[in-house]
């Protein structure tokens, strides 16, 4: 099949299938004599993990880790654990700090009277230097 049916049937861009050939997370498919790329059902299967693992939130350096660990079956399913819970950690200190953010600017919009008058909370807050008497929170 060529690039655009792999996509379809991956759910990743063709853009980003060459993408991740040329900085080799995926291996290059075979070429025809017109140099157009057929890529094979393995191939999609591969992107789809790829497409998983990136909607999972993995950097291309854990996809890449996690593609090496799916290839090998002789590891040892700690290995992919390990991988695993250490993202779980990164997303959660992750949404902690969304959320703070999200608290600072709700309590910042509490406090703004929202009418006419140009004095602004959040805009304060903004132009705070740190330390300073006008920063929030």
């Amino acid at each position: 099949m060529n690039i655009g049916e792999a996509a379809k049937r991956s759910g990743v861009s063709a853009k980003m299938i060459r993408y991740y050939e040329s900085i080799g997370l995926i291996e290059a498919p075979q070429r025809t004599q017109a140099q157009y790329r057929v890529y094979e059902a393995d191939d999609v299967h591969t992107l789809r993990f790829v497409r998983r693992s990136r909607n999972l939130g993995f950097s291309l350096e854990e996809t890449r880790a996690l593609l090496a660990l799916w290839r090998d079956k002789s590891r040892a399913s700690a290995d992919v654990k390990q991988l695993a819970m250490s993202h779980v950690r990164d997303l959660e200190a992750k949404a902690a700090e969304l959320q703070a953010m999200a608290d600072t600017l709700r309590h910042l919009a509490e406090h703004c009277h929202g009418d006419a008058r140009p004095d602004c909370p959040i805009l304060s807050d903004l132009a705070a230097q740190p330390g300073q008497a006008g920063a929030c929170c």
